[in-house]
């Protein structure tokens, strides 16, 4: 990425961190800034809302989004995905940009029921399984 120094502020980009339903999305798209979201990523990729071997591209995908909305001239951007753990909040990591994170601290019961009210019961062992190991910090 070439951005020259002095040019622009420092970019900030915006991790959403919560579990699968708890509204994140639904903030993000009250923010008026460009979204990232790798649930998009993957149905315009696959079709699909998860297939494993596909994961890399998509995540790959999502950060080169990243670099090129902040290189189009946009200095808040926002990345909505659970990032749950450290190392997925590493990843977004970078000398252009700085990180900073909004949580959504939804009940897990929430979240499972608007799983049910959506009809994507798929997701409640995947809430479940994240509302245990969160990492918050």
């Amino acid at each position: 990425m070439n951005i020259k120094e002095g040019e622009n502020e420092m970019k900030e980009l915006i991790l959403t961190i919560g579990l699968p339903r708890s509204g994140k999305t639904t903030w993000a798209r009250t923010q008026g800034f460009p979204i990232v979201n790798p649930d998009s990523i993957r149905l315009a990729f696959h079709g699909e809302f998860f297939i494993p071997a596909a994961e890399p591209m998509v995540w790959c995908i999502a950060k080169y989004m990243v670099k090129a909305l902040f290189l189009a001239g946009h200095n808040k951007i926002i990345v909505d995905a659970t990032n749950t753990t450290k190392e997925r909040r590493d990843f977004w990591k970078s000398d252009y940009w700085r990180c900073v994170y909004h949580y959504i601290n939804t009940p897990t019961s929430i979240c499972i029921q608007r799983a049910i009210e959506t009809n994507r019961e798929e997701l409640i062992p995947i809430i479940k399984e994240l509302s245990e190991k969160i990492d918050w910090k």
